[in-house]
């Protein structure tokens, strides 16, 4: 959809960004110990995502690990956001809730998105108030986007009613995060 944004009006947008520090990882989580290990074989922390997992190619969720889980974790989640957004908080691109601790491994195309229905998990509304992966798509001309997968270990699974949203799952997960994990990916429109 964004795709569809002159390149001017990116330009002219690019100074206009949500900031990595309203992110979750330095918000609610900002004292749970990054102890977690976040991966994907699809691309390293700091390096581009193949655009087979954005709006320009399948949309598909990637692959994703999660280790390093601390014994006591109850729950798993993932939250991605990209905190280079033009907006005033960083945009949703997942929100997974109540994963088993042994749910480490999640497969390419994991993840409800528009490219397939994915496999059964809880899940919150992306910021276009769907259920799922949203795909990368930056305005282009804005520069790099920098996707922020984090990954928290909770003491308790969290309470929440169907589809929640940004606002209410973070404030589910305040006081709950024993540890913290992050992986970046950049994507980018030119």
């Amino acid at each position: 959809m964004l795709e569809k944004l002159p390149h001017a009006v990116g330009e002219a947008l690019s100074g206009i960004r949500a900031g990595a520090e309203k992110a979750a990882f330095h918000t609610v989580a900002a004292r749970a110990p990054a102890v977690l290990r976040v991966t994907s074989d699809a691309f390293a922390d700091g390096a581009a995502i193949p655009a087979r997992f954005t709006a320009d190619g399948e949309g598909l969720s990637p692959p994703l690990a999660v280790a390093g889980l601390p014994e006591e974790t109850a729950a798993l989640v993932l939250l991605v956001e990209d905190p280079d957004a033009p907006s005033p908080h960083p945009l949703v691109h997942l929100i997974a809730w109540n994963l088993r601790p042994g749910d480490r491994a999640f497969a390419e195309g994991d993840f409800a998105s528009p490219a397939g229905e994915g496999s059964r998990h809880d899940l919150g509304r992306n910021s276009f108030l769907k259920d799922g992966w949203l795909p990368p798509d930056p305005p282009t001309g804005h520069g790099p986007h920098h996707y922020l997968f984090q990954a928290f270990a909770l003491a308790r699974p969290l309470d929440l009613p169907a589809s929640p949203g940004r606002g209410a799952f973070l404030d589910a997960l305040d006081g709950t995060i024993i540890a913290k994990g992050l992986l970046t990916g950049i994507y980018e429109r030119a």
